[in-house]
């Protein structure tokens, strides 16, 4: 299940939205009824997974946790304990909880970015850029992959 692109959208005075056309094709195609909303733990914004990516990351994070371990316990605790289950209605839309649109600076305008096996939902309201810029892109990408290709290199000849 692969979430790509990028799709500006608004919420209703309510604070519901429509899960983008091509965003439900992925879900439904991969049989996939629920998502589970959740912050992202590094920026402000929303993080929708579905259903089974989400017990997959719960599986891990378990995997890696001691709960007799109180910082742990407390970490799972965080992790769990801040989450909404979503449905979509008939018409592909969900409610965002008001505490969620406080949270990540909602107002109406949103910005649905596919990340993969998850979907990040921005404010498209104010200053806050969920994409870095053009040439910080190409600098973040040419370290990360190897810059001048000799790792690549060095991998063939060994």
């Amino acid at each position: 299940m692969r979430f790509l692109g990028s799709i500006e959208a608004k919420t209703d005075s309510k604070g519901r939205a429509f899960l983008p056309a091509v965003f439900r094709k992925v879900l439904s195609a991969s049989g996939e009824e629920l998502l589970v909303m959740r912050k992202d733990i590094h920026q402000d914004c929303l993080v929708l997974y579905p259903e089974s990516v989400w017990n997959e990351q719960l599986d891990l994070l378990k995997k890696r946790l001691n709960l007799w371990n109180a910082a742990h316990k407390q970490v799972f605790r965080k992790f769990v304990s801040d989450v909404e289950i979503i449905s979509l209605d008939g018409n592909g839309r969900f409610l965002i909880p008001k505490r969620y649109l406080k949270i990540a600076n909602i107002e109406q305008s949103i910005k649905f970015i596919g990340m993969d096996d998850t979907i990040e939902i921005w404010s498209n309201d104010g200053d806050g850029q969920p994409i870095m810029d053009a040439q910080e892109f190409s600098r973040q990408m040419e370290e990360l992959m190897g810059g001048n290709g000799n790792e690549q290199e060095k991998e063939l000849t060994a």
